[in-house]
């Protein structure tokens, strides 16, 4: 194949992420749910006509699938790839203004970066955190590759993850995934997603508003002694402050 097909394929991706409303369609998906066509034309703010134009083109593309059940079309991310390159997009992405609109948006987006699913594996700060954890206490090694220790299997081990299922998955174990809003790696891969799963199996992380993840106080005790992450670093920064009414 020549360079010159190779290019066309990648500007027709690029492309079809070109466009406000498709990217921004993708970008809600990234909570790992199956959305219908109605809810993401709201999200969107588009006519559903509009949309569903859009819904299509994405689904010819590979970048979205359908399923039909009854008269809803539910669509969701084609797999844990799209979604590492839809966040690896938003990360090489200019930063978002600071917000300016009311005290619920800037708390509502404190909350995302904070914590929030990317997929089905943890970003925001605390995804970065626990990734940086790791990493300095050598569960994750990067001299060859991002790959797992026999340290780091053990403590998946301790926290009750299913490790041999993992080695048997088809699904990379470990990859790294830059967070659009710390701008640098959280951990993704099929451990990245069972850590997620487990971490809220446990009670220690519980659902926020959309894709935001809360950190329960049971989880910031678990995690600073689990991963040897001062309590500190761990507590959500406050909202900045807004220019709007509340």
């Amino acid at each position: 194949m020549s360079a010159v097909t190779e290019g066309r394929g990648m500007a027709e991706l690029a492309a079809l992420l070109a466009d406000g409303t498709r990217a921004g369609i993708c970008l809600a998906l990234l909570d790992g749910r199956a959305w219908t066509a109605g809810e993401l034309a709201r999200r969107a703010g588009v006519a559903p006509s509009t949309a569903s134009d859009h819904l299509t083109r994405l689904v010819r593309g590979g970048l979205l699938v359908e399923e039909r059940q009854g008269r809803h079309r539910y669509l969701r991310l084609a797999g844990p790839s799209v979604a590492q390159l839809i966040e690896g997009l938003a990360g090489h992405a200019p930063a978002p203004p600071a917000p300016t609109g009311s005290l619920r948006a800037a708390t509502a987006g404190a909350a995302l970066a904070y914590a929030r699913t990317c997929y089905d594996h943890l970003a925001g700060r605390l995804g970065v955190l626990m990734y940086d954890a790791l990493l300095a206490h050598g569960r994750l090694d990067r001299a060859s590759g991002l790959t797992v220790t026999p340290d780091g299997w053990a403590w998946a081990a301790g926290l009750g993850v299913p490790v041999d299922v993992l080695r048997a998955a088809r699904r990379p174990v470990v990859r790294d995934c830059l967070d659009w809003t710390e701008r640098r790696s959280h951990l993704a891969g099929a451990l990245g997603a069972a850590v997620c799963r487990r971490f809220a199996e446990l009670g220690w992380t519980a659902p926020g508003a959309g894709r935001a993840v809360r950190l329960t106080p049971t989880g910031r005790s678990a995690l600073a002694t689990n991963l040897n992450i001062p309590e500190h670093a761990l507590t959500p920064a406050s909202p900045p402050a807004t220019s709007g009414r509340a």
